[in-house]
């Protein structure tokens, strides 16, 4: 099926005798979303709609309240409306809770309930590639929203440190003051780190490093060349959450010798996360690997 337009107003004619579920973001015309869920839907036999919806800036939670009171199964959240769906939800899973943020939405009793999955789809992804977290030394590059869902499942692995850094440091220290409970009753070590710290000659290898910052999307790279040749090593895995192409991050990691990937895999997984939860079922139903080898054929 080709990609759906998206959406910036509904109608209720649209809901009638259809299950309904779609993605907010603004923009969203890019969004692999639709085809994504369409797969999961075709191969566990479930009669659905996925769709695309744009709202303007300032009316995303009145689209997203008329989208379930004319019916909507499900929602999923991206940017810029993660942090606004996290402050309109009335419950909110543990995960959700943990992350600030919310990028999964279903109704329960009139009330939405708000889950973060992109923590749990990174780390499936991780291990569908053979990287394992636990007692590991992780690097992740950014303190936003998608710094926020991932930290908590990533933390959960049990690495054995785990360093936030970020262009303006105080940022990444307020995230290591948020998840600072949660690390220490697992005794994790985590830290706040400027960029400039990266250019240490001497730097204890990381054996893995992801990019959660938007540099990517200016076509940049968060690391300066010297902090590039002291973190990336040949045996170090990088990561990048943007995916879709080979960002300059990911080129200075492959000249280095370095294992790289997009995040077309976590986009595939986290999806796969909510379409269990709003159709309760397995997730094995889904072939998710299979669905992201076909993604990387188009």
């Amino acid at each position: 099926m080709s990609p759906l337009p998206f959406l910036t107003h509904l109608e209720p004619d649209l809901f009638k005798g259809r299950d309904i579920y779609a993605v907010f973001g603004n923009p969203i015309g890019h969004s692999q979303s639709p085809q994504i869920h369409e797969q999961f839907a075709r191969r566990s036999n479930q009669d659905l709609t996925y769709l695309r919806i744009q709202p303007e800036p300032d009316q995303f939670f009145t689209m997203l309240s008329a989208f379930f009171q004319m019916g909507g199964k499900g929602a999923n959240i991206t940017v810029p409306f993660k942090l606004e769906a996290y402050t309109q939800c009335q419950q909110l899973t543990p995960r959700a809770k943990l992350a600030g943020a919310v990028n999964t939405i279903w109704q329960e009793s009139g009330q939405l309930v708000g889950d973060n999955t992109d923590g749990v789809g990174l780390v499936r992804d991780l291990r569908s590639q053979g990287i394992e977290l636990k007692n590991k030394r992780i690097l992740i590059v950014g303190a936003g929203g998608a710094s926020r869902g991932i930290i908590g499942p990533i933390a959960q692995e049990l690495p054995s440190s785990l360093i936030i850094t970020n262009r303006t440091v105080g940022k990444a220290e307020e995230l290591v003051v948020a998840f600072k409970e949660l690390t220490n009753s697992i005794a994790v070590d985590i830290r706040a780190w400027s960029l400039s710290q990266l250019e240490q000659e001497n730097l204890l290898p990381f054996d893995l490093v992801m990019n959660a910052s938007a540099a990517g999307l200016d076509r940049q790279s968060p690391f300066s060349e010297l902090a590039a040749k002291s973190v990336f090593r040949p045996k170090c895995f990088a990561y990048d959450l943007l995916y879709g192409k080979t960002t300059p991050f990911m080129q200075q990691a492959l000249e280095r010798s370095c294992r790289v990937s997009d995040g077309l895999g976590m986009l595939v997984e986290q999806a796969a996360e909510a379409f269990v939860l709003w159709r309760k079922l397995n997730i094995e139903l889904l072939d998710t690997r299979i669905i992201l080898a076909s993604l990387r054929q188009v």
